[in-house]
């Protein structure tokens, strides 16, 4: 049952937070408090609902090491995204005409934090962590990743291929991230870095949710295993090949540290969790 009241728990608070932040999309700033309300409090609610359900420390959401996990994520985040908009531009496939929305890249910020936080404390906190004790990691990576991909063909310009490619990228990237540091800050970090240089900075779509314009005024043209098409750079070969690649790299520090779980070896998994990184 804890996998259920945890779910619950995390769910509640994004659609509530969600809602609120859609109803108030007009008002940046307005967007922001409410968007980084409905973090703070999905993380709370997070930690608060694993202690009440499996007696013991929530340390994968621990204060201690937040600050600099969190900007580690970001920063890779932003470095990734930033390598894949290289590439669509060396390609003559993205052009920036000047400056956008100033304010449009500050009411991204509230919305991607809002996203980034409760779709990790949902995907890798809540079903891949308990997957895992049951299935190992490798197994728990893949079911997750599908289903995190899965989820984004509900999106408004949603294509099969585009939830192939947040699969593959994203999915089993982010779980990679928190199997490497056993904590939820890094791959939040990442996954908030990632779209808010998509949307709130290159004004690009993110995974096909008609995503509102940031900082700069640019477009993106041309085929669409580059530019990813309507889906956004998300659904580009680019972001698959270095999602690829950073996946890799996480899972080989992950097993360096013996952070890996072995399929049904889920008495492992108590230890592996509460390791500080």
């Amino acid at each position: 049952m804890r996998i259920v009241w945890q779910l619950l728990t995390v769910v509640l608070i994004a659609m509530i937070g969600g809602q609120i932040v859609g109803a108030v999309e007009d008002n940046p700033w307005l967007q922001l408090v409410f968007g980084l309300l409905t973090s703070v409090l999905a993380v709370l609610a997070y930690g608060w609902v694993v202690r009440r359900t499996e007696h013991r420390p929530s340390t994968e959401v621990a204060r201690e090491g937040a600050v600099p996990a969190l900007a580690r994520g970001l920063l890779i985040g932003l470095a990734l995204f930033g390598a894949v908009i290289t590439n669509i531009f060396f390609n003559a496939h993205y052009e920036v005409h000047g400056l956008g929305s100033p304010s449009g890249a500050v009411g991204l910020i509230g919305f991607m934090a809002a996203a980034a936080v409760t779709e990790e404390l949902m995907i890798r906190g809540v079903l891949f962590r308990i997957v895992e004790e049951f299935t190992g990691t490798w197994i728990a990576m893949v079911l997750t990743a599908v289903l995190f991909g899965a989820m984004h063909l509900l999106n408004p310009n949603a294509s099969l291929w585009g939830a192939v490619a947040i699969t593959i990228e994203a999915g089993g990237m982010l779980a990679a991230a928190y199997v490497a540091t056993r904590n939820l800050w890094l791959p939040i970090g990442l996954h908030f870095g990632w779209n808010f240089a998509a949307g709130g900075i290159f004004s690009t779509e993110v995974s096909g949710n008609n995503t509102p314009q940031g900082l700069l005024d640019s477009t993106t043209s041309g085929a669409e295993w580059v530019t990813g098409g309507d889906f956004g750079p998300e659904g580009s070969l680019y972001s698959v090949v270095f999602g690829l690649l950073l996946t890799a790299a996480f899972m080989w520090l992950a097993r360096r540290r013996g952070n890996l779980v072995p399929m049904r070896r889920a008495d492992r998994v108590a230890a592996a969790t509460t390791l500080p990184r």
